[in-house]
């Protein structure tokens, strides 16, 4: 014969297996994760709570029981599956690099000529050389110049460069074509003495270079004819080379 509980007492029996399934799932709460939580939780874990061993405390379902302080920032594995977000790798296009340009050309520079050698220069008075306000040669100037050409006769010249000047005295653009009448008739004689005319420039500057500055202002008339001599004359510069015969070397003379 089955013997009956009143229906309270099965009541109360239902009570108490209920509060021993409870009490079996905090105990079971209360263990420590096995196996690879085990093996892979992190140490120092702030978001989850662990036991004394370390490893993360799991709840009635078996997930890991979250502190305060958990966020995405402290989420770890394998409590909690993090996303695996892949960097793409920036692709760089192969550019090959061009070709360097080709050398600019540099043009040649031509180097200046070497200076020619003065042989010789002189400053011949035009009162030796001629009459006053005349341009036609005294035989005095003729000599003059025959001395000149005498010296260089043992010289290769390349040039004569001769230049007249005159003084003050009468218009400007009188003088200048008087002292340049007299460079020409220097420029002559020297070529019936066998110079090429081709190789000797004639020019005529007039009074624009004077040589006695003030000195002659206060004079008049044949005091100041005498005082500006130095200012009529006629220079000669002769050109090109000299044998030394006791070295063979160009002589000394300066250069232009």
């Amino acid at each position: 014969m089955t013997k009956r509980f009143p229906r309270t007492a099965r009541l109360s029996v239902v009570a108490v297996a209920a509060a021993l399934t409870a009490f079996a799932g905090v105990a079971a709460s209360q263990q420590p994760a096995t196996g690879s939580t085990e093996a892979a939780f992190p140490k120092n874990a702030r978001g989850y709570v662990v036991a004394s061993d370390g490893r993360p405390v799991l709840n009635g379902f078996g997930s890991c029981v979250r502190t305060g302080a958990w966020s995405l920032a402290t989420a770890a594995e394998p409590c909690d599956q993090i996303a695996r977000v892949s960097v793409p790798v920036p692709v760089v296009a192969y550019q090959e690099r061009p070709a360097p340009p080709p050398p600019v050309a540099v043009a040649a520079v031509a180097q200046p000529e070497p200076p020619r050698m003065v042989i010789q220069k002189v400053s011949l008075s035009t009162d030796v050389l001629f009459d006053f306000n005349k341009a036609e040669l005294k035989d005095a100037g003729k000599q003059k110049l025959d001395e000149l050409a005498s010296q260089i006769n043992d010289a290769k010249v390349e040039e004569i460069v001769v230049v007249g000047h005159a003084d003050r005295i009468g218009s400007e653009t009188y003088n200048e074509k008087l002292s340049e009448a007299r460079a020409q008739s220097v420029k002559g004689y020297l070529a019936e003495r066998g110079a090429t005319t081709n190789g000797i420039t004639a020019q005529g500057k007039g009074e624009s270079a004077p040589v006695t500055g003030d000195q002659c202002k206060k004079m008049a008339g044949k005091k100041l004819i005498e005082c500006l001599e130095p200012d009529r004359r006629v220079e000669i510069e002769i050109l090109g080379s000299r044998e030394v015969a006791a070295t063979g070397a160009p002589a000394a003379g300066g250069t232009r």
